[in-house]
């Protein structure tokens, strides 16, 4: 028999059931996103308008994710919506560049005074990896340094150690410690000259939302330079914590690459790399020997104009007012878990959170705490990622951070009250 929680999910979605069950004919798993699964199965969206979605049964949901924070503008946003449009009508893609590439540029770099040339992918994961082979090419080396808890998207590389992956390319991959510059030393210690880039989050999505202390970033950047390796900073998700990304609030630490996502496509399929003109320059075409890197889609007119119609609302204002509004959230939800006692707490930086639920919660015998927090939420109106991480969008009101503190604090309670009894 199905949980109270789960018999009351699958009450309200029959049209996402049906539609779940359709799509696994045809999509292993129902869809072509492992982190959108969440048993029994996540609910299918028809439209989103700010900071609402409604699913396939009319249920109306808050959306507290984003598509995985690269909504900060929140949904169909409007001056989004005309420049898409008026970029489709004068043609979506062309075997040839487009100005609109160019201004998209221009306006990264204006930002991140790091990044001398860039080039754009229509992914973070194909950004990251052009990044690392932009960096063994420069170097000449073998070895990839990255982190416990990173993700850096789906390549071979960035999932050493995973199915599918070869054992070959796993060797080329070492593991680091958290925060850790001794554990670092040790973890490099008689590689040195054989690591071509060491790449980290400046702050980590999937492993909790944290951010690297500027410290820490220091040391990577005087070893990197030491060793003479590239560090690269994955700032796919990390860019919107600020109008000059991690790299300008973490210390100032100038990597010699970046990787780029999410917001920069604003709501379409878009990354980037750049940093070093002289790495950089390794795809200079009219050089010879130069490293290939194709991408039918690659600077797309119509993901670029979306990017830059977003970029061009995000001002320090209203960054700053992102911050505040994240700031608030963290804090709200922080008082509610220590005012009843709950076992739990929120964390980290800017506009994007986490709820982490504890280790003394009971959820119903088909459920951890997490999932069963993430669907009590769904129940609740809230769309949040299975593992708790949310991210801000500017349409959002105080009145909505405090309704999510809310059903949060209650179903956490729920559990609590399950554990006491």
């Amino acid at each position: 028999m199905p949980s109270d929680l789960i018999a009351e999910y699958l009450a309200r979605t029959p049209r996402s059931a049906a539609m779940f069950e359709r799509a696994t004919a045809s999509l292993p798993g129902g869809s072509t996103r492992t982190t959108i699964f969440s048993a029994p199965y996540p609910p299918y969206m028809a439209r989103g308008a700010g900071i609402r979605t409604w699913d396939l049964d009319g249920n109306e949901y808050r959306d507290f994710l984003g598509n995985y924070t690269s909504l900060i503008l929140g949904h169909a946003h409007p001056d989004v919506v005309a420049a898409v449009e008026a970029q489709v009508r004068r043609g979506s893609a062309f075997a040839a560049p487009t100005e609109t590439e160019i201004e998209l540029a221009e306006e990264i770099r204006s930002r991140l005074p790091s990044i001398e040339r860039i080039r754009f992918t229509n992914s973070g994961t194909e950004a990251t990896m052009f990044a690392i082979r932009a960096a063994r090419a420069f170097t000449g080396r073998p070895l990839l340094a990255k982190f416990e808890g990173a993700y850096h998207g789906t390549h071979d590389t960035v999932l050493a150690w995973s199915p599918g992956v070869p054992d070959a390319t796993s060797a080329l991959v070492l593991e680091l410690p958290w925060g850790d510059a001794d554990g670092v030393q040790r973890a490099i210690a008689g590689r040195e000259r054989d690591i071509a880039a060491v790449i980290i989050e400046p702050v980590q999505g999937a492993g909790g939302v944290r951010a690297a202390e500027p410290e820490f970033l220091g040391f990577l950047r005087d070893l990197a330079t030491r060793i003479g390796a590239l560090l690269i900073f994955d700032e796919v998700i990390a860019f919107r914590v600020g109008p000059n990304g991690a790299q300008g609030r973490l210390g100032g630490v100038r990597p010699d690459l970046t990787t780029l996502g999410k917001i920069i496509g604003g709501g379409y399929p878009s990354g980037a790399f750049g940093g070093r003109r002289d790495v950089m320059d390794q795809f200079d075409q009219r050089r010879s020997g130069a490293l290939v890197h194709g991408g039918t889609f690659n600077g797309n007119p119509v993901a670029a104009a979306a990017g830059l119609a977003t970029l061009h609302h995000l001002t320090p204002e209203r960054f700053a007012d992102l911050e505040r509004m994240g700031d608030r959230l963290r804090a709200a939800l922080t008082a509610a878990f220590e005012a009843d006692r709950l076992d739990a707490h929120a964390g980290g930086i800017a506009s994007i959170f986490q709820v982490f639920p504890g280790s003394t919660l009971v959820a119903s015998e088909d459920l951890t705490p997490q999932s069963a927090l993430f669907l009590g939420l769904l129940v609740d109106g809230f769309h949040l990622a299975p593992r708790g991480m949310g991210a801000l969008s500017t349409p959002m009101t105080e009145a909505d951070l405090d309704d999510l503190v809310q059903a949060v604090a209650g179903r956490i309670g729920a559990m609590q009250a399950v554990a006491a009894a």
